[in-house]
């Protein structure tokens, strides 16, 4: 009796673990874009998706992430997450980040997209090397069109 409530303790500690939503480390040079299939190598311009069942998506850049989402059932997402360009390999709430389109700023897709954890760091670049500021709502928008 003993024996079984072990097995069912461990049994239901791996069922909780085993929905943990959060992000993952990109392994850079070796995980691949979930969209393109390229192998993600830049490290300021990756992003990541997290399923409310804790899956992973991962992506070499924010416009493949968002080209993603025609594919995907949204509401089933629980975190979008770009890299911070001023901090490379750090993942930010892309909801909440500011983007710069900057054709000054090249990302790996050609878009031109970058992500910043707060404003006053995208207005120093956008002062820096030009374009245009957006936020995620508007980020979409214009990818829809």
């Amino acid at each position: 009796m003993q024996t079984l409530k072990h097995y069912l303790t461990l049994a239901l500690l791996l069922i909780f673990l085993s929905c943990n939503v959060s992000p993952k480390p990109i392994d850079y040079g070796n995980d691949g874009c979930h969209f393109c299939k390229m192998t993600i190598v830049d490290k300021v311009h990756a992003a990541e998706i997290v399923t409310k069942k804790g899956k992973v998506y991962k992506f070499d850049a924010t416009e493949c992430m968002v080209n993603f989402m025609d594919e995907f059932e949204t509401s089933e997402i629980e975190l979008y997450l770009s890299n911070n360009y001023t901090e490379p390999e750090v993942l930010i709430d892309a909801t909440h980040a500011t983007f710069l389109i900057s054709k000054n700023v090249p990302s790996p897709m050609g878009a031109f997209l970058s992500a910043y954890k707060n404003k006053a760091d995208a207005e120093k670049t956008q002062t820096e090397k030009g374009g245009v500021l957006y936020t995620w709502d508007q980020l979409l928008a214009k990818f829809k069109d």
